[in-house]
């Protein structure tokens, strides 16, 4: 397997499990030395995980003081950040938008919009300054389509698209890139949190008529967050199965 990331460092939010841990994973087959970073990062598992992480930081992406407390030890630690994968997200209730709980809203925007806002915020300034930097946001299909009963969510991955298309324009000639990932549905924990039926008009969206598995966006993000990725940036990198129209 290629190993055209070699020496070079990722930081990967909300990689303890899902698509984060195989994104990490991936990276890791390529050469990277991976950052986790999650609220709990203490039930490690290496053997089923199929690697160590070089770092494991406790990090809460809703706090500007926890991503740039946690970014600085990462500089400190191993002198680079070459690659972040926003990836921390959660999906929140599934509920007509008039009755969505005012609390979860927040929570849903705090955590899957303002932390990728943090985290960029905080690592630009490194990336620009070394000339060189790959952040990939993990958007979502919802937030081009809008969903019924996840408005939050909707809303907040529609967020993370304009914000990278934005910060992308600002960054064109620094060498640093950012593109996001718009996936249909993946097959992974999250599904515990939404109804039997939101999952199967979920599916019936997809043309390919299966859900996305999460070595397919591993295998996206890793070459999106290397050197060969070097004329795209502020794009829209779907997984839809032939879901998207645009």
């Amino acid at each position: 397997m290629s190993q055209h990331l070699e020496g070079q460092t990722a930081i990967i939010t909300g990689g303890m499990r899902g698509i984060g841990l195989g994104i990490a994973k991936r990276l890791r087959q390529a050469g990277a030395n991976i950052v986790i970073w999650d609220l709990n990062v203490d039930q490690w598992d290496a053997s089923a995980a199929g690697f160590t992480p070089t770092l494991r930081q406790a990090v809460n992406v809703a706090s500007l003081a926890s991503v740039e407390a946690a970014f600085a030890e990462v500089v400190e630690q191993l002198g680079r950040v070459d690659i972040l994968v926003n990836n921390a997200g959660i999906n929140g209730p599934v509920v007509e938008s008039w009755n969505y709980p005012v609390e979860a809203w927040d929570q849903v925007l705090a955590i899957d919009l303002t932390g990728v806002f943090y985290c960029c915020r905080t690592a630009i300034p490194h990336m620009r300054e070394r000339q060189y930097g790959r952040i990939v946001n993990v958007a979502s299909m919802a937030g081009k389509d809008g969903v019924q009963y996840i408005s939050a969510y909707s809303a907040a991955k529609a967020g993370v698209i304009a914000f990278t298309k934005s910060a992308a324009k600002e960054l064109a000639q620094d060498g640093v890139l950012l593109n996001c990932i718009a996936p249909a549905m993946v097959e992974t924990g999250l599904m515990a949190e939404m109804t039997p039926e939101h999952i199967a008009a979920s599916k019936a969206k997809i043309p390919m008529g299966r859900f996305l598995q999460i070595e397919e966006i591993a295998n996206m993000v890793t070459w999106i967050a290397g050197p060969e990725c070097s004329f795209t940036t502020g794009f829209v990198f779907d997984l839809s199965g032939g879901r998207a129209t645009y």
